[in-house]
């Protein structure tokens, strides 16, 4: 069977269910809660912007060769530390904080799973290479939109943490 495979690094951006890093740090944040960051913070992941690995996808399709395998990753190492400040950093300049200086006197160390992995890599250099893809974003310009995203979605995000989507689903999913 012609088979064409991906493997991508950490995706994030809009729509992310809040249970995942990013989106439960702004969550967190901007409802005053702790900010958990298992461990000391220093767990690694690459973090590619969901629509470059849409565009990646997509290359994958058109250009790639039956049989072969593409990583896809966003050339963005960061520890967890880093991305939850620099959430904290960007939610600092769009939303004053309430009686506080900094959304960054919100993160809470707590304990790490046991085996939890240090540092999740990509090698995305065949992807480069043979098909020429290259996330637009970086880290940088791509977790500012989510950012902006999520506070422009409060609503979304109520419904979603809420559990009001699940009533959605129910009255409306085609039960055959």
């Amino acid at each position: 069977m012609p088979t064409l495979t991906t493997n991508c690094s950490n995706n994030y951006g809009p729509y992310q269910f809040p249970e995942k890093l990013i989106p439960l740090v702004i969550h967190n944040a901007l409802n005053d809660r702790t900010v958990p960051v298992y461990g000391d913070g220093s767990n690694i992941r690459d973090w590619l912007f969901v629509t470059d690995h849409c565009r990646a996808i997509l290359a994958v399709l058109e250009k790639g060769r039956t049989g072969e395998v593409y990583n896809i990753g966003g050339n963005s190492e960061k520890t967890n530390l880093e991305v939850v400040r620099t959430i904290c950093t960007i939610l600092d300049e769009l939303v004053t904080p309430a009686d506080r200086e900094s959304y960054t006197s919100l993160i809470t160390f707590v304990t790490d799973r046991p085996g939890h992995d240090q540092r999740y890599a990509i090698d995305a250099s065949k992807i480069k290479r043979e098909l020429g893809w290259a996330p637009r974003e970086t880290f940088e310009s791509g977790i500012h939109k989510t950012v902006q995203w999520y506070l422009d979605n409060a609503q979304w995000v109520e419904n979603v943490t809420s559990g009001a989507y699940r009533e959605w689903l129910e009255r409306n999913y085609d039960k055959r």
